[in-house]
């Protein structure tokens, strides 16, 4: 006799989601991220604040940064999951766009749920939308300006400034946005077309104003040179290192030592410095005359690097020391018995130089003559931080801008075109895939949408005469939000990067598809701590 009971295969406290029920999940845990940061977008977004539990318990950001938001927040459910580590990579790749690759998966997700509603089945879904994906990407591409053909360096400064201020036009930096692009093109001007971000170090010093932060062509390290030692070497020879530099006790954990007397305390004490003495004397040997280490540096090598008329700096931070060595030419070394192994690190100056209250030592003329630092000024440490992502968004996208120099009309001109494009697509497919190709249509233009309802306009009036103009041709009209019209986008100068609206287009579709895919969710039942074993 057959037993009707249905078999279970999974552990008692295991999970599993089915069919409809596993797919409205998924598009209800992504939907709800796409809300929560759709608010952000464009150039009237608003702000989050964030608060922090546990350890920083009590800290406070307030950004608007999507990457920053996402990366903030615990999620359990998986899809969300999936639209937050799309973002990261987003943000990774090309440094801005992570409130719209989000945004738009989100609502291709809300449309794909109208269409599961209708009967239709994921995967002709899915079909539907890869046609529209790819006659949006074809529009994409034809409709942006390629200056590298002619090579005209005015006209790629002009749109690299044009970039910067639609970048930073939705930032806290809004404000002072024709000051920090100046900033910011100028810096990666420098870099020559290497797209070398490391050699563009990011300070930030409380008090002032924003509008004081300031390029400074070479570079400066937040650290202080040692008691009695040289504040200024010109011609200098570096000699980077990651080397504990106190006094070389015992270091094994539970150690002990038994002496009679004070005098054989006495004999370790000298012991210890005369260690020391001869790993300095080995530093010396190098021929430096400047010494940076990771590590702290104690009262007796100082000393010691003092009396030779030697700079020494402690305590450089890592990802300090690791850019020095790429500015300077030089390697970080640990150990010094190959003198003639080790390549130095050169400079023309290193000088003290304040900044507001804070002393910074300036390294000039540097090997890599394209290294700078952006020294950022504001009146709190909450605006300063968000100033420094505003900042390194700009940065990046105008590094990804220089690699490959294709802009595109900002203002949701873009988003119009491809679904312009994708509405075409799916006019001209037999099947139900068309309903599919006409979603993707309508979730590209909720972008633009979402951008006129931050801003407090009427989104319905204006996404219709936009519509209208770019079903005419004209592919440059977009949402003019300081005036609340359309206009075009590329007589007011709002510019974006052809390689951010790409890379937002193709990861937002993928994350889609691969959420739209899912018909099973299993959830794994938790790990339980076995009783404490002690042993007899």
């Amino acid at each position: 006799m057959v037993s009707l009971n249905p078999i279970r295969i999974l552990k008692n406290e295991a999970e599993e989601e089915k069919a409809e029920v596993a797919r409205m999940s998924s598009f209800i845990g992504a939907i709800a991220i796409g809300d929560l940061v759709k608010s952000t977008l464009g150039p009237k977004g608003m702000d989050k604040i964030l608060v922090s539990c546990g350890r920083n318990s009590g800290q406070v950001e307030v950004t608007n940064d999507g990457a920053t938001i996402l990366k903030s927040i615990g999620v359990d459910n998986p899809a969300a999951k999936i639209l937050v580590d799309m973002s990261k990579v987003q943000d990774e790749e090309v440094g801005d766009g992570t409130t719209s690759v989000t945004v738009l998966a989100a609502e291709l997700l809300r449309e794909a749920e109208k269409l599961i509603e209708q009967k239709l089945h994921p995967q002709t879904i899915i079909a539907g939308w890869r046609i529209a994906s790819d006659a949006a990407k074809q529009a994409l591409a034809e409709a942006s300006f390629d200056h590298q053909k002619n090579l005209n360096e005015a006209s790629l400064r002009v749109d690299l400034e044009n970039i910067a201020r639609t970048t930073l036009s939705s930032k806290i930096l809004s404000n002072h946005k024709e000051h920090f692009t100046k900033l910011a093109v100028d810096a990666v001007l420098r870099l020559k077309g290497s797209g070398n971000l490391k050699a563009i170090q990011i300070i930030k010093i409380s008090g002032g104003l924003l509008e004081e932060s300031f390029l400074d062509e070479g570079f400066l390290l937040n650290k202080k040179v040692g008691v009695h030692q040289p504040k200024k070497v010109e011609n200098a020879n570096i000699l980077i290192a990651n080397t504990p530099m106190d006094t070389d006790k015992i270091k094994v954990f539970g150690s002990t030592i038994k002496v009679d007397s004070m005098a054989k305390i006495a004999e370790l004490e000298v012991a210890e410095k005369e260690k020391m003495k001869d790993k300095v004397n080995k530093i010396l040997a190098h021929k430096c005359n400047v010494f940076i280490n990771r590590q702290l540096i104690y009262n007796y090598p100082e000393q010691l690097f003092a009396d030779a008329g030697v700079m020494a700096i402690e305590h450089a931070d890592f990802e300090g020391i690791e850019r020095l060595g790429l500015v300077t030419g030089g390697e970080i070394v640990s150990t010094f018995d190959s003198p003639d192994k080790v390549k130095l690190g050169h400079c023309k100056l290193i000088e003290e130089v304040l900044i507001g209250d804070e002393s910074l030592i300036r390294f000039s003329g540097v090997a890599l003559g394209s290294a700078c630092t952006i020294v950022i000024r504001g009146a709190t440490q909450q605006v300063i931080d968000e100033a420094e992502r505003s900042l390194h968004d700009a940065l990046c996208v105008l590094a990804a801008t220089v690699k490959e120099p294709k802009v595109i009309c900002g203002g949701g001109a873009g988003e119009m075109l491809m679904a312009e494009a994708a509405s075409r697509a799916g006019a001209r497919t037999a099947g139900k895939e068309a309903a599919a190709a006409e979603a993707f249509a309508v979730a590209l233009r909720r972008l633009p949408s979402a951008v006129a309802d931050n801003a407090g306009y009427d989104s319905a009036d204006l996404i219709a005469r936009l519509r209208a103009h770019h079903s005419r041709g004209e592919n440059t009209m977009g949402l003019d939000m300081q005036n609340g019209t359309v206009g075009d986008m590329k007589k007011l100068g709002v510019t974006e990067s052809y390689v951010v609206k790409r890379q937002v287009l193709l990861s937002a579709a993928e994350a889609a598809e691969m959420i739209l895919r899912v018909d099973n969710i299993l959830k794994a039942a938790p790990r339980r701590r076995g009783p404490d074993r002690r042993p007899c």
